[in-house]
């Protein structure tokens, strides 16, 4: 019997030419590529919700008799074939989107100080200083492009006075956030998804709500100048981490930025 298969293992091996290994390396790299795309976005819950249902209809279609139920599969397979590119339309967006960029580069780098942390950081001090609210967001692994096309879109080199004009109150844009992409202060004005969590404090009105729902819904870092208080808080994975030193803001953004999970998460 391990003679047999041992035959059928060599036979096959030696029906392998370039092409086929070629065939299936490339198979595996676009697998490949969807799961690294779709990792940390909401898009691996619909993909692994998709696979469950495709494996029930295949389980259900084996079954001799069913001849109703394989005829609604026939008709309801092709659509929910044409749903994919609408459900996962966001993360397609994102694809095409890297692959038409010329350079690829993290925003921090470890052992760098980065000049947009430090414009950032000046500017939450000034900010709470006039009790003006700001939502400041860093875009990370996640793709926030859904969220920039809701505002005003900028494209400008970062620094304190730009923020500070911003989030003036006189000014049309200090409602909604700023995103932050390549170092770059891509959008202002910009809506983002308000978070369903209850929060223990009700004095947390509709910035930080705003922050941890981007939190909830991608790796996005958050800053929030609180428009009553003062107070600067962070946002991330769905945490509010509140009453920030603004001394030592740079700090904490930079190891968030950089490697989140090494950071041990304190909420006072």
């Amino acid at each position: 019997m391990n003679q047999l298969s041992l035959d059928g293992l060599a036979d096959t091996l030696s029906q392998l030419t370039w092409i086929t290994v070629l065939d299936i390396l490339l198979v595996t790299l676009a697998i490949y590529s969807v799961f690294i795309l779709i990792r940390g976005t909401r898009a691996v819950q619909v993909l692994r919700g998709y696979i469950v249902l495709a494996l029930i209809i295949l389980l259900l279609s084996s079954i001799p008799g069913l001849v109703a139920f394989r005829w609604m599969v026939a008709i309801i397979f092709p659509i929910m074939l044409l749903s994919i590119p609408v459900i996962f339309q966001p993360e397609l967006r994102r694809a095409l989107e890297q692959v038409g960029r010329t350079s690829q580069f993290r925003f921090l780098r470890r052992n760098k100080k980065s000049p947009v942390v430090t414009a950032v950081k000046e500017a939450c001090i000034r900010l709470s200083q006039r009790r003006h609210g700001a939502l400041i967001v860093f875009e990370r692994d996640t793709g926030l492009q859904e969220y920039i096309d809701t505002g005003i879109a900028l494209d400008a080199e970062i620094s304190p006075e730009l923020l500070l004009t911003i989030f003036n109150k006189n000014t049309e844009l200090h409602d909604g956030a700023v995103i932050i992409q390549d170092e770059r202060l891509a959008a202002a004005a910009c809506v983002m998804p308000l978070s369903t969590s209850s929060l223990s404090d009700r004095s947390l009105g509709l910035r930080h709500r705003a922050a941890l729902g981007i939190s909830e819904v991608s790796d996005a870092v958050s800053v929030v100048v609180s428009e009553e208080t003062g107070q600067i808080s962070i946002t991330h994975d769905g945490r509010i981490i509140r009453r920030q030193d603004p001394a030592r803001l740079d700090d904490l953004m930079y190891a968030f930025l950089t490697s989140p999970q090494s950071y041990k998460e304190t909420e006072e």
